[in-house]
């Protein structure tokens, strides 16, 4: 290969690649408790509410840093912010392995793991999308919400062979371990912004200036741009589509599913094989949405992928089995294309609130809302299971949720476009 080519290789795609890297590791950081979550209750003899609560915490506060972690990166870098949440991860995810009670639990998984990947959600992604591209930017939005995804079908069956096979404590070794590697790769690959190396975003025109990032206080400006944000109807209909989002993602199906095929006979490493087999599918739909995202109205994108959604949850229940069954796998299939599809329409339609300077900070806080409803869903769904001895009701919930926030996500804008007239 020349010289000439391998310049051609724009660097937005290497920092692309590398953010695509660490979220797909922060994924499998994330996936974890879905895998300690019944050899933690058989290893304490603690109940599954119990470790369940440090699930919903370590959700709510992912969900609750992200905000800040958005304004954090404007005011010092978003390598620096990335290299001390890895950090973090590996520090609290080591501290697990001398746990002895549930509160050490929650304060381990649930407030420094939860800070530190919460320092690394898809703010991330929206930020080097941001910063780094003009064109493709719902594609790229697509491809690095789909680094959850990719990273939840990489570590979910290795996390569940080594927790069955070896412990749980290796599943918090392994994670340590992957986090503190992940830090000098972000040192030495992931650059600032294109400006920092003499570039322009990819697909910018010859005359682009890069907007003057004014280093403002992180925590006034997450705040400020909540208040300001508040007073707007679409900000409420779009926290409060990504809300029930969450309860019926990560907060619902990526906590308790295994748990819930486990109750059914299923064995924890063919479940969390269909759950990272839903990652499969979920890069191809998260793919697609962010490609469609760039040429299809959002709030006609999110109508169907909150349908889809909550018609799977409805049969969700009728087909858990002992064994695979072909009504699962159809389960798996749609739902797949559907988890995080939702990403690249909201993102954009975020930017659209307070304008494209404050667009992540504005995902910041309705990233918040999607973890506050799954960090509700981590503990209620536990809570509906042991009183009633399954997730059913859980399920049955949340697909009522999903198929009512169909008609919300239509009337975004609507304000906007009867003031234009």
């Amino acid at each position: 290969m020349t010289i000439e080519k391998v310049r051609r290789v724009h660097p937005a795609w290497i920092a692309f690649a590398v953010t695509f890297l660490t979220l797909a590791a922060s994924a499998g950081f994330r996936a974890a408790p879905s895998v300690l979550l019944v050899p933690l209750e058989e290893a304490f003899g603690w109940s599954r509410a119990t470790v369940s609560a440090a699930i919903s915490i370590n959700v709510l506060i992912y969900g609750l840093v992200s905000p800040f972690a958005a304004a954090l990166m404007e005011r010092f870098g978003i390598k620096k912010v990335v290299m001390i949440a890895l950090t973090v991860v590996g520090s609290g995810a080591f501290g697990t392995m001398f746990i002895n009670s549930p509160w050490q639990l929650i304060a381990l998984w649930g407030v420094v793991v939860g800070t530190g990947t919460g320092s690394m959600a898809l703010v991330f992604a929206a930020s080097i999308a941001n910063r780094w591209f003009i064109a493709r930017k719902g594609l790229v939005l697509g491809a690095l919400t789909a680094a959850a995804a990719t990273g939840q079908l990489i570590f979910l069956p290795g996390l569940s062979w080594l927790a069955t096979h070896h412990g749980w404590k290796t599943v918090s070794l392994t994670i340590a371990s992957a986090a503190w590697v992940m830090v000098p790769i972000i040192a030495i690959l992931l650059k600032e912004s294109p400006s920092k190396i003499g570039a322009r975003p990819y697909g910018a025109p010859d005359d682009f200036a890069e907007p003057i990032h004014i280093k403002r206080n992180a925590a006034k400006e997450a705040l400020g741009a909540l208040r300001d944000a508040s007073k707007l109807r679409d900000f409420w209909y779009l926290t409060g589509s990504f809300f029930v989002c969450g309860l019926s993602t990560s907060g619902l199906v990526g906590t308790h599913f295994i748990a819930a095929a486990h109750d059914h006979g299923m064995s924890e490493v063919t479940a969390a094989g269909l759950l990272a087999l839903v990652g499969v599918f979920d890069v191809i739909g998260t793919l697609a949405s962010g490609w469609l995202t760039d040429k299809v109205d959002p709030r006609k994108l999110l109508f169907f992928y909150y349908l889809f959604r909550g018609l799977s949850l409805f049969i969700l229940p009728a087909i858990l089995f002992q064994t695979v069954h072909p009504s699962t796998l159809v389960f798996i299939i749609f739902y797949g294309l559907d988890w995080v599809a939702t990403v690249p329409p909201t993102v954009v339609l975020c930017r659209t609130i307070l304008g494209p300077e404050r667009g992540t900070v504005i995902y910041g806080w309705v990233f918040a809302s999607h973890q506050i409803g799954g960090s509700i869903a981590a503990l209620g769904a536990a809570l509906l299971r042991v009183k009633f001895g399954n997730y059913s009701a859980a399920f049955y919930i949340s697909g009522l949720l999903c198929v009512i926030t169909c008609y919300f996500v239509l009337q975004i804008g609507k304000e906007k476009e009867v003031a234009a007239k």
